[in-house]
């Protein structure tokens, strides 16, 4: 088996990332299901969840958030802009 391609220290799942983009995902999505499906405590392929609304959410959160997905230009973005971003890759 072929090792896979490093994507860089914000992608903790290279080998997935690296075949959902092959399939056409876009970057933002193709890492947010990569890194969640590398931590053993998220389950990206099960449906629900525990976690409130992001607009229940601290502007500090949606940026966390934001940034463990990286998602490109948070820093200047509101938090409408964030739960927007997040939601729509």
């Amino acid at each position: 088996m072929a090792k896979a391609r490093d994507h860089g220290p914000s992608i903790k799942g290279d080998k997935l990332y690296g075949e959902l983009r092959d399939k056409g995902m876009p970057k933002e999505k193709a890492a947010r299901i990569a890194n969640a499906e590398a931590n053993a405590n998220m389950h990206p392929f099960r449906k629900g969840g525990k976690a409130p609304p992001y607009e229940e959410w601290t502007k500090d959160d949606l940026y966390e958030r934001a940034r463990e997905i990286g998602i490109e230009g948070r820093s200047d973005m509101t938090k409408a802009a964030l739960i927007e971003a997040l939601r729509d890759p």
